[in-house]
């Protein structure tokens, strides 16, 4: 059974369904929105829909545990050397993709924050898998519902998220956006960032708090705490 956190997702598409008869609403976050201090946007992506639309159909996914990177005081970001081809959507607008593949076997997602010329981006680590889950289990077969979307690489598979969509726009309805949550509250954990060497008393990894489709990297640092 999902926790409680998880199912407040699901109830909030339920009405959505209820309301339109078609879904999730074709609603966005705004420019402004990402175009703050990315710690702050990392924290408040918590709770929101990922949406990706391939022909006919539409997967959903609720977003439940983010990083964030920001720039020349980040260590442990791409952008911490400054402006180079692979992280050039770090300095761009707010509010679109920055797609990379890494480990010479999956693709990661970063939606890019702050102010053009300041690099900014926050990593999707994890996702409630709400809607679209035969195209999800097609695109990751044998794997079980919690297992589709409990990572950065497993979400992009089950999403079809590949280069192809670097540096879409997020605000505006199309392949790959973001809606925004229910406005349930949410009990948030922090901690520090997985897979990193360097950066690691930032605590800038959040999730929500007792949630299963959080990733499996559940082993805190010492400065752990709920926010």
């Amino acid at each position: 059974m999902a926790s409680e956190p998880c199912r407040l997702g699901r109830r909030a598409i339920e009405r959505d369904e209820s309301r339109s008869g078609q879904g999730l609403k074709v609603l966005t976050l705004t420019r402004d929105f990402y175009g703050r201090d990315t710690v702050r946007v990392a924290k408040e992506l918590l709770g929101t829909y990922l949406v990706r639309v391939k022909g006919k159909s539409r997967i959903v996914g609720r977003i439940v545990e983010v990083e964030a990177y920001r720039g020349s005081d980040d260590p442990a970001s791409h952008a911490f050397y400054g402006l180079t081809p692979r992280n050039e959507p770090m300095f761009g607008e707010p509010g679109h993709a920055y797609i990379y593949f890494t480990y010479g076997n999956h693709y990661c997602l970063n939606v890019t924050t702050q102010k053009s010329g300041t690099p900014g981006a926050v990593l999707v680590r994890a996702l409630e898998p709400l809607q679209g889950l035969v195209t999800m289990r097609r695109l990751r077969p044998k794997v079980s519902d919690i297992e589709l979307t409990n990572g950065p690489g497993k979400l992009t598979k089950a999403f079809g998220i590949d280069k192809s969509l670097n540096k879409v726009d997020l605000t505006q309805p199309g392949p790959l956006f973001i809606s925004p949550g229910s406005g349930e509250p949410l009990k948030i954990v922090r901690s520090a960032r997985v897979g990193i060497r360097e950066g690691t008393d930032r605590l800038w990894r959040f999730y929500i708090a007792d949630c299963q489709y959080v990733s499996k990297h559940r082993h805190e640092k010492p400065g752990f705490q709920s926010t």
